[in-house]
């Protein structure tokens, strides 16, 4: 027997594509710039692998790059070779990669320091993390909102959990992690949708791994 889906999803997913592509395009025009020529660079909950795919497709991407998606949840979308685990330890030996990427997955992980722990292991220079912070008005609701709509549809957990500035700097803190680059507003999504959406609640940071992982943060 046939399931019947409800008018919201299949609303949400007439709407999705096209919100996704600017919101791809404006990541990988942050992102690219942060790369050098041959890095190896994992996409740690990469979804579909559209990121990585949209990183490596760049005629702005330095020469040999090579992007990895590793995800949780398989969506069957992929549209790049993509590595499933179980959430726990990454699959890959100590500074395996140059970059790791974390767009959008730290405030659905149940155990985000654990999550930070396993990245700074595998990662040699930077760690990328973008993600939502609370500040303005009805920012904790407006990014409920967003981050619901964006994934009912293939049916992963939300747990409406999101940090403010402060609080991302001080994880961050707790591994050592050095902020190099911060950008605290984002234009990421059409414009009237950006509105609601975009702006001082997206967030981004480029964290340098001097290489010494901190067992203090793991033990948080």
């Amino acid at each position: 027997m046939s399931r019947t889906i409800h008018p919201l999803i299949v609303a949400l997913r007439y709407l999705h594509p096209p919100v996704y592509k600017m919101r791809l395009q404006s990541l990988h025009q942050e992102i690219v710039p942060i790369l050098h020529p041959d890095d190896h660079v994992l996409d740690v909950g990469c979804g579909s692998g559209a990121l990585g795919r949209a990183i490596m497709d760049s005629p702005e991407c330095p020469p040999g790059v090579e992007v990895t998606g590793l995800e949780k949840f398989r969506r069957g979308d992929e549209v790049a070779a993509v590595q499933f685990y179980d959430g726990q330890k990454i699959p890959y030996p100590d500074k395996s990669f140059d970059v790791v990427i974390l767009a959008d997955v730290l405030h659905h992980a149940s155990d985000p320091h654990h999550l930070i722990y396993e990245c700074s292991r595998v990662v040699k220079r930077a760690l990328i993390v973008k993600d939502h912070k609370v500040e303005g008005f009805l920012a904790q609701q407006r990014i409920a909102l967003m981050d619901w709509a964006s994934n009912v549809q293939y049916g992963i957990p939300c747990l409406y959990r999101y940090n403010t500035l402060k609080e991302w700097e001080n994880l961050f803190v707790q591994f050592d992690l050095e902020i190099e680059m911060e950008i605290d507003s984002m234009k990421i999504y059409p414009s009237i949708i950006d509105f609601f959406f975009g702006g001082r609640i997206q967030f981004m940071a480029v964290l340098r791994n001097d290489g010494a992982i901190s067992q203090r943060g793991k033990q948080v």
